[in-house]
């Protein structure tokens, strides 16, 4: 392994950190690594004289999720800019230093609405941009959104969402077989937008064709937490599934996995881990309100949901309705877990360090495309997750023990737990 090197800077420093580095080249062991002026300026083997370790942490890069409805009783989707602030601080708190907040379809005046409110905490620095999961879906496959909400594709109306996000709309998610899909891409294209696709019923070649165009277009792609909300793969019929990951595995398109146990087994993510590789895969929370939550009753978007044990599923309709089936009532719906809680699943499985950063952190950013970040690097952006012996799942304590939250530094300022 090449080992990482001071930079221009190395003489100047606002804080370090000491530890098991995970780092594009590898774990880097004894590893010094510190910043300025929030960036990073040395990555490299400790040395006599260096301060004493601070316990010997294996150092993340900060996380990155691109794909999150909320948190501690608030969602994006309907909160105010208070709730939303909240919801924010608690992925904030457990290492997601890169946040985008995600809506679900809703009428169009509302979520105009909405939009603009996300843009207001945008704006305060809350959140890092929007992702807008509808409302261009296929109401088969809609899942835990409103399928009365859900409108085909309409390039005027998605101009006016884009609008009311005032620039911080990043992302958006499509059904490939909506309505004027050639249209909205080119939208996407000229407001630069990352283009997922999901919450889908499309064919293999109705898919792998809009994967094209967009690409054609110079778009980004990705995959809606893939698996999810879409038909299942079926060896004489593969689907918009299998045509999103063969994409991902050419290097055309990143998969979002939501990576939890609940919404795909370890099974499934090992077998797309091996197809794609880290580099094709963004792991996303997909979490709503009740995450950080005792179970309970909660809402996403317009839609109640309840909680048991942890799993958030609709609370009135059946799985069978909503194309996310398992025999259980009620679609899933949402995620209640952060990307901490995973990342320390997958660390626990015995997933190698530098892939695990990979999927949590590197994809992502580059996806979204923040250069400045999602590696532990000289130049990049100093957010850093110190991982130690926290818990594997962090939603709130149902046996009135709170956990304890890990050390998380963004832009070069150290949040203790």
């Amino acid at each position: 392994m090449t080992e990482p090197s001071d930079g221009p800077d190395a003489g100047r420093c606002d804080g370090h950190v000491i530890g098991r580095a995970v780092t594009p080249q590898g774990v880097l062991p004894n590893a010094y690594v510190a910043w300025a002026d929030g960036v990073i300026t040395q990555v490299r083997p400790t040395r006599p004289g260096d301060p004493e370790p601070d316990g010997g942490p294996l150092i993340l890069p900060g996380l990155v999720d691109v794909h999150n409805h909320g948190a501690a009783g608030h969602g994006f989707p309907t909160s105010d800019a208070r709730g939303c602030a909240v919801a924010a601080a608690h992925h904030r708190r457990w290492g997601t230093t890169t946040l985008f907040a995600s809506t679900v379809s809703s009428p169009p005046s509302a979520l105009a609405r909405q939009v603009a409110v996300l843009a207001e905490v945008a704006d305060d620095g809350h959140v890092d941009g929007i992702h807008l999961e509808g409302p261009f879906l296929n109401a088969c496959r809609c899942g835990a959104q409103d399928p009365r909400a859900i409108v085909p594709g309409d390039p005027a109306a998605l101009e006016m969402h884009l609008d009311a996000g005032r620039g911080h709309v990043r992302a958006i998610t499509l059904a490939p077989e909506t309505d004027r899909i050639d249209d909205l891409l080119r939208v996407c294209a000229d407001r630069g937008l990352v283009v997922s696709f999901g919450h889908t019923d499309a064919d293999y070649d109705t898919t792998a064709r809009v994967i094209g165009a967009a690409a054609d277009l110079g778009l980004t792609v990705t995959a809606t937490h893939l698996f999810n909300a879409m038909p299942r793969v079926h060896h004489r019929d593969p689907g918009a599934a299998g045509a999103l990951l063969a994409a991902a595995a050419c290097g055309e398109a990143v998969v979002e996995l939501i990576a939890d146990g609940v919404h795909v087994s370890d099974a499934v993510v090992d077998l797309v881990r091996a197809t794609t590789g880290p580099r094709g895969i963004t792991l996303v929370s997909d979490a709503m309100a009740a995450t950080g939550m005792p179970d309970g009753d909660y809402v996403l978007g317009a839609l109640p949901v309840t909680v048991t044990g942890g799993v958030a599923r609709l609370t009135t309709t059946t799985a069978e309705d909503h194309g996310d089936s398992d025999s259980s009532p009620g679609s899933i719906a949402g995620g209640t877990t952060t990307l901490h809680d995973q990342v320390l699943l997958m660390l626990r499985r015995g997933i190698d360090p530098a892939d695990v950063a990979q999927m949590a952190s590197s994809t992502g950013a580059k996806a979204a495309g923040f250069a400045d970040r999602g590696t532990i690097a000289v130049g990049k952006r100093a957010d850093l997750l110190l991982c130690d012996d926290a818990p594997a799942r962090n939603p709130a304590p149902r046996d009135g023990r709170a956990p304890t939250p890990p050390t998380v530094i963004t832009a070069g300022k150290r949040k203790e737990r």
